[in-house]
């Protein structure tokens, strides 16, 4: 961070002074990332930064700048340029910006592109917005499996600058069925002249197909231990490919909502000082309305038990912490739940394994927040005699519940996620503060409940 404000100190000092050939030599020496995140923090400079870029780094930085500085500079910069960028723009990056942008610029943007890139992008485009078939770009090697590895080799040398990856190279028939997927090293290793392609085929391979869900593609690569899987249509046609770094875009995409989602907010589609003020009033109004009608529950379920209350008047000292542990518990196992589900660890399938882990955690941090609330009240009593003879009935009162609530607020935060899948929701939806406020309100019942049972006749 300290390099980046130094460079930027530097790049302001240039432009003042007027030193463009100078700032044209500093920028084009950096590293891409470097001058993507100088201009990613000064994007009112991205103009001059583009204007003195060579072209192709210029076409690099573009790939990885905020979509919302790539949707200012097709506004800004000259027709000529624009054209180069977006005809040179991989098709997957190409179709990634293009969903960002809303439809009139679309048109424009594609009225720019010559025929083959505007039929290509527009095939992209024809698929479902969160599909595979947006990530994937048809610029691959693939070969058929009567060649010989020589002539792999000679069409690797003529045609594979243009490909995404030569990584791995593909074998398909003359109707473009996807055969199988050959690393190059396997290509590397035997004799050209002799081996043919079919010799190297084992027929065990992975793809994607194109009406997958983005979301689900990071952990085939996870498995499979891939930097590209191929993308095949419901006959097997090998249509394009999938590279882990558009992956690992959509994850961290994805990554972002969720923190978003468990914090209690609808997702940002733009970063945070991009979103007009009240686009953000409106993502966060919604769920905080629904909490707050939810916590009215919680003055509604108080005002059932107003006659307790008001016969005594110590069981109101302990509702925060009452409420309060079980939402804590609550949201720690939705926290924990909505994760493991993320990263493939837990499926639905596992429900009940789920659920018998959860009942023995919230029975054990149950017992021992309620061992905790139990002393608290002894040791209160004996310091300051607040409670007199009922010390041990409030005390128990106090530890039980505890143990209820804590119990009761695993279960719902560790099964309500789990719910949500099965009803086709995301998960995040089951976030921290919905959970803490369900279990308010429920955790009210269970206090007053477990009162009833200690303090009848007593107090009550």
């Amino acid at each position: 961070m300290d390099d980046i404000k130094a460079l930027t100190e530097r790049v302001e000092t240039l432009i003042e002074l007027d030193a463009l050939i100078e700032l044209g030599e500093l920028i084009n020496d950096l590293n891409i990332s470097d001058v993507a995140e100088l201009i990613n923090e000064n994007p009112s400079k991205a103009l001059i930064f583009f204007k003195h870029l060579d072209f192709q780094r210029a076409l690099a930085v573009f790939r990885i700048i905020d979509a919302s500085i790539q949707e200012d500079l097709l506004k800004t910069l000259p027709p000529h340029q624009i054209v180069q960028i977006l005809n040179d723009l991989p098709p997957d990056d190409r179709t990634s910006l293009l969903s960002e942008l809303p439809s009139h610029a679309v048109k424009e943007v594609i009225k720019h592109l010559n025929p083959e890139e505007r039929k290509i992008t527009l095939s992209l485009l024809g698929y479902p917005e969160e599909s595979v078939g947006r990530l994937m770009t048809p610029d691959y090697i693939d070969v058929e499996p009567d060649w010989t590895v020589e002539q792999v080799l000679t069409y690797i040398r003529d045609y594979g600058k243009s490909s995404e990856t030569i990584d791995v190279i593909y074998v398909t028939d003359q109707n473009g069925t996807l055969l199988d997927d050959i690393r190059i090293r396997d290509f590397l290793l035997v004799d050209p002249k002799s081996t043919m392609v079919h010799d190297l085929m084992d027929e065990r391979f992975i793809a994607l197909h194109v009406n997958d869900d983005q979301k689900e593609t990071m952990s085939v690569f996870q498995m499979n231990n891939r930097v590209a899987l191929p993308v095949v249509d419901d006959r097997n046609v090998l249509l394009g490919i999938v590279t882990i770094d558009d992956v690992l875009w959509v994850a961290e995409e994805e990554y972002s909502e969720d923190i978003q989602m468990i914090g209690g907010t609808e997702a940002l589609d733009e970063p945070y000082l991009e979103v007009p003020f009240f686009t953000l009033i409106k993502k966060r109004v919604v769920w905080l309305v629904v909490l707050f009608i939810g916590e009215m529950l919680t003055a509604t379920a108080m005002a059932f038990f107003e006659d307790e209350i008001a016969k005594a008047v110590v069981l109101a000292l302990f509702i925060p912490l009452i409420i309060s542990s079980g939402g804590n518990t609550g949201s720690q196992a939705s926290t924990l739940i909505i994760q493991a589900m993320a990263l493939g660890e837990v499926t639905l399938r596992d429900w009940w394994r789920v659920m018998r882990r959860e009942i023995l955690s919230g029975l054990v941090l149950g017992t021992i927040l309620g061992s905790i609330g139990f002393i608290r009240v002894i040791f209160w009593n004996l310091a300051f005699h607040s409670y007199g003879a009922n010390t041990i009935p409030i005390g128990c009162t106090v530890g039980l519940s505890l143990v209820g609530v804590v119990l009761w607020g695993t279960l719902i935060g560790s099964m309500f996620p789990m719910f949500l899948r099965r009803l086709g929701a995301d998960p995040a939806v089951s976030s921290a503060p919905f959970v803490a406020t369900v279990i308010d309100v429920t955790g009210l019942l269970i206090y007053f409940s477990v009162a009833m049972l200690f303090l009848r006749g007593i107090l009550l």
